[in-house]
């Protein structure tokens, strides 16, 4: 995977004005993710600055096994919370949201943030 920063959890490259983030590993505890996303951000990211305007966010939860027992609608709030002040300026700035959770080879989480073009 080329353009990847970070060598723990968690990594994101960009690829034009697209922002990806990858997660690996599942928990139950939503709240878990925040501080490692963010954390991950102010130490290791290096990336472009946050700036105005729409974005649209795509969240992927991959599972093996049985579905987690995690409500999605929070899993989005802390990481929406995470991103803040690093893709975007606040998570207002979202105008489209889509969180999903789907069987996978591997358990993780995905974002893909962009600016939204109407």
């Amino acid at each position: 995977m080329d353009g990847w920063t970070g060598v723990g959890r968690v990594r994101a490259r960009e690829v034009g004005a697209t922002l990806e983030i990858a997660i690996e590993g599942l928990t139950t505890q939503a709240k878990y993710y925040k501080p490692l996303v963010h954390e991950f951000f102010r130490k290791e990211w290096r990336g472009a600055r946050p700036a105005w305007g729409d974005y649209e966010v795509d969240i992927l939860m991959e599972y093996t096994g049985d579905p987690p027992w995690l409500d999605l609608d929070n899993l989005a709030k802390a990481l929406l919370d995470a991103i803040k002040g690093h893709a975007f300026h606040d998570d207002a700035q979202v105008s489209r949201l889509l969180v999903e959770r789907l069987a996978g080879e591997r358990e993780r989480v995905v974002l893909t943030v962009r600016p939204r073009s109407l």
